[in-house]
């Protein structure tokens, strides 16, 4: 069985072998023969949209400002502040005192069904003008609600029963109650108002984060501008020095010391480095762009069609920050744990509300009031109830006479209190004087059997005070995970940026040790290359490291929180 199939890879190689041989053996159509790539001009070195003539330009600093002013996220954060301001101003607005007013005019007439309802023709008609006001509220203090009632009117009728007609009736009362268990620490309002100050606290602090952010987000645009602008010069270094190896090539080979090729070699390097010029320069639009897009004010602001010229040298100054120095800035600065510290906040504040809604409702009750009567003696006749007697008393008195009798005594008629007697403003008058007044206290009480709604809620709440806590250790870990990270990429970019700066020189050592070597014969131009190419290659990862650094500061900056202090930015 081996040896079976050992005869047949044999076969199988061998006929490989042969096919190769006559593919090869087969005549090859030439591809484009004699082509020859036009030479174009390269196109100028224009951004897109920008007036290169129009250069602006800018710092760090005022690249900041430009953002915390135009930025559409600080805007909105800004816009989200003054949102809970109205909220808040809202809530207070529970305690705004209420003011109803009404006024009517009635007329009523009823049929009479009895000699005592004094009506004439057979029925009573009454009409009267009234108007109520009432003013009420809630206290700030205690939860306590008020109340103040005031009423009038003018009154008349055909009712000959009536002693004063027309009459103005006028009363006045104030009504106070007072929680005494339920609702008297903590009730439905101040619940309200204390969590919207609590979540003016807390969009403030996401202000703060949305600034810091963005400081964050503008200083690694910035740096990123600055590194493509310097990579773009870099390039446009390296394809002049390529030219001059190129013009120093050509001279060489005049005088027989290169060989043609030496020159193609040349051209290619030149080539090769434009191509970089070219994706350098869309790196500096793509950076320059990102930066207009969180400085500038709008899209049709004039920055769009200006050329951004950073002025801010790359800083080197590396801070001098420990690792328990950068938590402890860190636990005391960020953001993140202001806002954790507020939902806790309102956590707690429902946390009482909903303990206190699962208490009975006693309330205490009071009630004092004041009315006022005033009006004039009615004409309407005689009373009802005298005018029959009247006949009679005459008769006794004829007979008394005839008996040599003295009359029957005079009774009075009845009268009334002075104060009684006017108009409208007698009545105010009495009202105010206090001459009737009456008073009610007392105590209400509220005991449901069940009170699963208010358990369940106090429950709910207690769950969500563990799920912060819980929230809380794990945005500390995270914190301290960020503050790790931004510390140690800091380090490194430092320690990049010495070993990036030794490279780089070198590689300029190098590459000029190698020219001279190629100028006394004893290199090669592919050498000389290869030493251009590292160096600009160095020199690239120069400015990067440089670049990294700062934005890497940037990041720590971020990272502890301090943003703000460090950049001197006071965020209104």
């Amino acid at each position: 069985m081996r040896k079976t199939i050992f005869i047949l890879l044999i076969l199988t190689c061998g006929f490989g072998t042969a096919r190769a041989q006559e593919i090869q053996q087969l005549p090859v159509p030439p591809v484009a023969p004699d082509f020859r790539a036009p030479q174009k001009p390269l196109p100028e070195l224009n951004r897109v949209g920008v007036d290169m003539n129009r250069q602006r330009p800018l710092g760090l600093r005022e690249a900041l400002s430009m953002a915390l002013e135009n930025n559409k996220d600080i805007e909105v954060a800004r816009e989200n502040v003054r949102i809970a301001e109205f909220d808040l101003l809202g809530a207070q607005g529970s305690y705004d005192p209420r003011l109803n007013f009404s006024s009517f005019y009635e007329r009523i007439e009823n049929p009479i069904s009895s000699f005592l309802s004094g009506g004439q023709n057979g029925s009573t008609i009454q009409s009267d003008y009234a108007g109520n006001v009432r003013l009420e509220g809630q206290s700030p203090v205690g939860g306590g609600n008020y109340r103040l009632d005031f009423s009038s009117s003018r009154f008349t009728t055909n009712n000959e029963f009536v002693a004063l007609n027309p009459q103005y009736p006028s009363s006045l009362s104030f009504t106070y109650m007072q929680p005494l268990w339920r609702g008297l620490k903590i009730d439905q309002s101040r619940r309200q108002i204390q969590i919207a100050r609590k979540n003016l606290s807390l969009t403030d602090a996401q202000f703060r984060e949305r600034a810091i952010d963005t400081i964050t987000n503008v200083q690694r645009a910035y740096w990123d501008l600055v590194f493509a602008l310097r990579s773009l010069q870099v390039q446009r270094d390296a394809v002049t020095v390529a030219q001059t190896q190129l013009t120093h090539n050509k001279r060489l080979v005049q005088e027989g010391s290169l060989a043609p090729i030496d020159i193609v070699a040349a051209e290619a390097q030149i080539s090769t480095y434009e191509q970089g010029v070219f994706s350098a320069l869309e790196e500096v639009s793509r950076a320059e762009n990102n930066l207009k897009h969180l400085i500038a004010e709008n899209q049709s602001a004039p920055l769009w069609a200006e050329a951004i010229v950073p002025t801010d040298p790359v800083d080197l100054q590396v801070p001098v920050v420990s690792l328990p120095d950068a938590l402890q800035t860190a636990m005391q600065n960020r953001p993140e744990l202001a806002q954790s510290n507020v939902v806790k906040e309102i956590n707690e504040i429902d946390q009482r509300f909903y303990k206190d809604q699962t208490k009975p409702g006693v309330d205490l009750v009071g009630t004092y009031g004041v009315n006022g009567l005033a009006g004039a003696v009615s004409t309407a006749g005689v009373n009802p109830f005298t005018a029959s007697s009247v006949q009679v008393r005459q008769r006794v008195d004829q007979l008394s006479e005839l008996a040599g009798l003295e009359p029957l005594p005079i009774v009075p008629p009845q009268t009334f209190s002075p104060d009684l007697l006017g108009g409208y403003g007698a009545s105010l008058q009495n009202l105010l004087a206090n001459r009737y007044g009456n008073f009610r206290v007392g105590v209400q009480i509220s005991l449901p059997f069940r009170n699963r709604t208010a358990e369940a809620q106090l429950g709910r709440s207690l769950v969500e005070g563990e799920r912060i806590a819980t929230q809380r250790e794990q945005l500390e870990q995270a914190i301290q995970v960020d503050v790790r990270n931004a510390l140690q990429s800091m380090r490194s970019a430092e320690s990049r940026l010495r070993a990036a700066v030794a490279t780089r020189e070198a590689n300029e050592q190098q590459f000029a040790s190698e020219q001279r070597k190629l100028d006394a014969g004893q290199s090669t131009t592919f050498l000389v290359l290869e030493r251009q190419t590292a160096l600009t290659t160095a020199r690239g990862l120069e400015l990067k490291a440089q670049t990294d650094l700062n934005k890497a500061i940037a990041d720590l900056q971020r990272a502890t929180g301090n943003a703000l202090s460090v950049n001197s930015i006071v965020v209104k």
